[in-house]
């Protein structure tokens, strides 16, 4: 086996089970959780009789084991599960809640990362000058903060003050593209401030790295011009760590958007499991943790396979 295709198949083998172990712990720990499933669903007024014959409707009373993978063995064909609190399929319930999400963190990434990029370019063109520490000053202020507070900030300056743009985020399919970005420019605003740092700061790093090598002070002796070597040469060379970064804050605008949603009452995937967790519907919270699991490791997957396809040392490890 070549080994290159050795090394992506160790690591996606390596993904799927860690999202099989993850499953595991998802199921886990939601059913160590305190309080009654049947008894949050009928009340407090409900008889022992109505609750046990709910917990035997419920599978409740077969073992843990067995209903996980009874449960696993669903989700492997598409079978999410029913919400206990509506009776409703998960999975159908999820798409178009995940296809808004998947919206959503679209636009925040294609504002983000070619802003990331360009910022960490200039800033490692003129690292340690003002125009550096300015960019780090202002991405690391916007990081500091939690998602919460950057949301209400943006939301009290743009949507009380000024009045550009509404103060929540409600979508529907019967909108314009135009209508949709108008009513989602806050929740992208605030995703792109928050994962415009860390991508900016590893683009300066790996770069900055890489200009410490021979070859770049052999482009210098020829009198090339500080911004060509850096695009020409060190940039190419320092994609590898960067594209990690770019998936990994990819990962987040999908998984992490929980309170963005909530703060914006985004239609999402995150206001959806909130709704969710407050009712204890277990099933739900299940498929969307398994869901926002999934995403993540699979785009983590993807990094590392992009890493090894353009690092030539990953590729030829002998």
């Amino acid at each position: 086996m070549h080994p290159i295709v050795k090394l992506l198949s160790q690591r996606i083998a390596l993904g799927l089970l860690l999202i099989l172990a993850t499953s595991a712990l998802i199921f886990a720990g939601t059913q160590i959780l305190p309080g009654d499933v049947a008894q949050s669903i009928l009340g407090q007024s409900a008889t022992p009789e109505a609750l046990a014959n709910l917990r035997e409707e419920l599978g409740l009373n077969e073992p843990a084991l067995s209903r996980y993978f009874d449960w696993l063995f669903g989700a492997l064909h598409g079978d999410l599960g029913t919400a206990l609190t509506n009776g409703k399929d998960i999975a159908s319930s999820m798409a178009g809640r995940l296809g808004n999400t998947l919206f959503l963190a679209f636009w925040a990434a294609i504002i983000a990362v070619p802003l990331a990029l360009i910022l960490g370019l200039v800033a490692a063109r003129y690292a340690g000058r003002w125009p550096d520490k300015l960019i780090s000053g202002v991405t690391l202020a916007t990081i500091s903060l939690p998602e919460f507070v950057v949301g209400y900030i943006v939301m009290y300056i743009l949507a009380v003050n000024y009045r550009l743009f509404p103060s929540t985020a409600v979508i529907y399919d019967s909108m314009s593209l135009w209508e949709k970005l108008n009513a989602i420019a806050l929740p992208v605003i605030v995703l792109v401030l928050v994962v415009l740092a860390h991508m900016m700061r590893m683009t300066r790093a790996a770069i900055l790295n890489v200009m410490q090598s021979a070859y770049i002070e052999t482009a210098e002796l020829k009198g090339l011009k500080p911004s060509a070597i850096i695009s020409r040469h060190a940039f190419p060379n320092a994609i590898a760590p960067v594209v990690n970064v770019v998936m990994l804050n990819l990962a987040y605008l999908v998984v992490g958007v929980v309170v963005v949603e909530v703060v914006f009452v985004y239609p999402g995937i995150g206001q959806y499991l909130v709704d969710h967790v407050s009712k204890r519907d277990v099933p739900v919270v299940q498929a969307c943790g398994l869901v926002f699991a999934a995403v993540y490791i699979g785009l983590n997957i993807l990094a590392d396979v992009v890493s090894i396809l353009t690092n030539p040392r990953l590729r030829h490890p002998k």
